[in-house]
């Protein structure tokens, strides 16, 4: 069982950024995949960054303006979030998935930017 509490969520605007933690109550091996989702007013659920190993991928939306990252040694995942648009307004999500399950959600946190 592992537990994610994200953290760093809040009001920015636009152009701003914003640094999401995600910190894990187990050891988050590099076998996991790490992700970050969002979901925004009205729609669905979306992936916005994930990570496994030393591999990377974003959605076209964040491309270039978001990072993930992880630091092994705090258990801990991250998304840098630069050069912040209106439509990135949502609640931001970290799932951790370890190989062979469903893998393990947080609680969500908020970003709105806006000016």
């Amino acid at each position: 069982q592992v537990q994610l509490v994200e953290s760093g969520g809040g009001l920015v605007q636009p152009g701003g950024s914003l640094r999401l933690s995600c910190a894990a109550s187990g050891t988050i091996f590099s076998t996991y995949i790490l992700g970050w989702y969002r979901r925004a007013p009205g729609k669905q659920r979306e992936l916005v960054a994930s990570i496994s190993g030393s591999s990377t991928k974003y959605a076209d939306s964040v491309k270039g303006r978001f990072t993930i990252s992880k630091d092994n040694t705090k258990n801990t995942v991250y998304l840098f979030m630069n050069s912040l648009k209106p439509e990135d307004t949502a609640v931001y999500y970290c799932r951790v998935v370890p190989p062979g399950s469903l893998g393990y959600w947080g609680q969500g946190t908020q970003v709105t930017v806006s000016s």
